[in-house]
């Protein structure tokens, strides 16, 4: 568990960005159950997107078992699920501001080497912004 401090004078940003759902399928297994790979993989996935981490926490199930982790952001964050069992993982990346989730999923593609990769892609904006 890693905790950042921003500066008093931190960005505001507004409520719009972009929300990706990556289901990435075909994974080999001994890239799913680390969670500190994983952890170090996801905060430098938010470091290449241009988003500040503000937080991270990541558990292990087990020996062969999966992990389950989230990076908080100040544009807000990036989470992962993996089965090591079935050669899965599915990613949760939504920021707003500046940042570049796009980026982002970049990085675990590129590090997990998926066969397979469905994604989700959502604008999320309150109704005045949209």
């Amino acid at each position: 568990m890693k905790r950042e401090t921003l500066p008093q004078a931190a960005a505001v940003h507004q409520p719009a960005g972009t929300h990706l759902l990556a289901d990435l399928s075909g994974i080999a297994a001994e890239k799913l159950g680390n969670c500190a790979a994983l952890e170090a993989l996801l905060r430098s996935a938010a470091e290449a997107a241009h988003a500040r981490v503000l937080f991270s926490h990541f558990h292990g199930f087990g020996v062969g078992q999966g992990v389950t982790g989230v990076v908080l952001l100040a544009e807000s964050h990036i989470s992962i699920h993996t089965w090591p069992e079935c050669g899965f993982a599915a990613a949760d990346i939504f920021m707003c501001g500046s940042a570049q989730p796009e980026l982002a999923l970049t990085i675990i593609e590129t590090a997990l080497q998926p066969a397979s990769s469905r994604i989700n892609t959502v604008r999320r904006a309150p109704p005045a912004i949209s």
